[in-house]
């Protein structure tokens, strides 16, 4: 009998973000760490590089991720899924290795536009990205791969020594070397770059198979994956513009405040990536007929989910930004990455169901159908911004984020809904996000917001949003059954033997 979509999607969600969350617990324990040592300033160049290295790296793919997802899933036969894979590593490969050579040459001009500084220490951070991109590029192929292959041992591994490598890198560069942004980059990719050679080694027979038949054409690839692209790279550049607005219109110190609401925001980020991780590889293997209800359940699952973590971080924003930023950051900056913090969760939560609409349009070979969804998202954004920056500034950006990703998601769904009809339970998603936002604000506003009292009063106000979920029928009595006796089960099975 198969799994039921919701156990194995959180199966395949672990498996893929157990390091992430390892990774978002680490990164906000050394995040005092970090900005001892990093200004807000410096923070906000990484980050805004970073943000640019994802946003190469969707260019350089060309969508063969997503071809690759859904025509590993169209043929079962190894020595094709061999070609195909092949193919696609082969593709991304050269043009990644193209561009990274591109940067090294080129970066001090890069550093002077996307920085707006052409300071040695800026032009070294710039060279550290030339690495980011061909690691992470490479590195997603790799891991799509394995999502494909739904080989969750082998991603496993490989994702928690980047953890671990990274970390000790990271330390190393940042902390005891001073190197400054530099270090923060390079110690995320010299780590990738290692675990990316140990995942295509992992994968040689796979990747030497099927060489008795002619090598996978390129252009249904390309004809699957191009549409995506565009779609892609507006739905990120949401983020992405945000930053380079704040480092434009208000400075260096705006973009790092915006990136340490961000690395605080984390675990809504790990749980919405181990969404975008597993979902694709589930979605395109549902049938037609066990498909549209799946994704009713998965959407309500996963607002409940989120929703109740976007609400936690919410209400405990003083407490977490007090406990966890370093002494470079000011108390004003500590204030502002407070104030900015609720609505950034809240954009990455909304971000993670752009994916739903995304496999409904990819399932149907119907790429191009979110493009509009998010080029129109994007002007939302780039409008909010323009009003809320000035007044706003950091809080005003991660506002401007949260409106483009409404309108997107509004729009997605008008455009893919005669693709799948599906049955979305809207009289319990409206309980579910009425509820949260009413604990979170009226929380948020009426409890103390430091000192003991602080503490207490809002981790009970968190504490309560549960049992407040069913009670307005967000979720059924049954579900919390069925979870209390898959936890009982997960239990009993981990108890010693007599």
């Amino acid at each position: 009998m198969a799994p039921h979509p919701l156990r194995r999607l959180v199966a395949s969600g672990l498996a893929y973000q157990a390091s992430g969350i390892a990774a978002g617990v680490l990164a906000l324990v050394t995040l005092p760490l970090y900005t001892s040592h990093l200004s807000a300033g410096e923070l906000g160049w990484a980050e805004i590089l970073l943000t640019w290295i994802i946003l190469a790296s969707i260019v350089l793919r060309v969508g063969l991720q997503e071809a690759l997802l859904r025509h590993w899933f169209l043929d079962r036969d190894r020595a094709r899924r061999s070609r195909l894979a092949r193919r696609v590593v082969a593709v991304v490969l050269a043009g990644s290795t193209a561009l990274a050579l591109l940067v090294l040459l080129a970066a001090k001009p890069i550093a002077d536009v996307v920085l707006d500084s052409d300071a040695g220490n800026a032009v070294s951070t710039v060279r550290a990205a030339a690495l980011g991109v061909w690691a992470f590029t490479n590195l997603e192929v790799a891991n799509a791969l394995l999502r494909a292959q739904e080989a969750r041992r082998t991603y496993l591994l490989a994702s928690l020594t980047n953890v671990a490598l990274t970390v000790a890198t990271t330390i190393v560069l940042v902390v005891a070397l001073e190197q400054g942004p530099s270090g923060y980059l390079l110690g995320n990719y010299l780590a990738s770059a290692v675990v990316l050679v140990g995942v295509w080694w992992s994968q040689r027979r796979l990747l030497a198979g099927g060489r008795d038949g002619s090598a996978t054409p390129i252009g249904p690839l390309l004809r699957f994956g191009l549409p995506t692209v565009l779609p892609e790279m507006a739905v990120f550049a949401l983020s992405f513009v945000d930053r380079q607005w704040l480092l434009q219109a208000s400075g260096a110190d705006s973009a790092g405040v915006y990136s340490g609401a961000v690395k605080l925001a984390t675990l809504v980020i790990v749980v919405a990536r181990a969404f975008q991780a597993a979902w694709p590889p589930l979605a395109y293997d549902l049938d037609d007929d066990a498909a549209p209800r799946a994704y009713a359940q998965v959407v309500r699952a996963y607002v409940v989910a989120l929703g109740w973590v976007v609400a936690a971080l919410a209400l405990m924003r003083h407490q977490i930004s007090d406990l966890l930023l370093g002494s470079e950051f000011s108390p004003a900056e500590h204030v502002a990455v407070a104030d900015a913090l609720p609505w950034l969760a809240l954009g990455w939560a909304l971000w993670g169901l752009t994916w739903v609409f995304t496999s409904i349009a990819g399932r149907a070979h119907a790429t191009g159908r979110t493009l509009p969804a998010a080029l129109l998202g994007l002007a939302v954004n780039v409008a909010a911004l323009a009003l809320l920056v000035p007044s706003l500034d950091a809080t005003g950006a991660a506002i401007a984020l949260v409106a483009a990703y409404v309108v997107a998601l509004a729009v997605a769904h008008l455009r893919t809904r005669l693709l799948l009809r599906v049955p979305f339970e809207r009289g319990p998603l409206a309980a579910a996000v009425a509820l949260l936002a009413v604990v979170a604000v009226a929380g948020d506003q009426l409890l103390p917001a430091d000192g003991a009292a602080g503490w207490l009063l809002r981790i009970a106000a968190c504490a309560v949003i549960p049992p407040l979920l069913v009670a307005v029928g967000a979720v059924r009595p049954a579900e919390v059954a069925v979870l209390r006796r898959a936890i009982a089960a997960r239990r009993a099975r981990r108890a010693p033997s007599p």
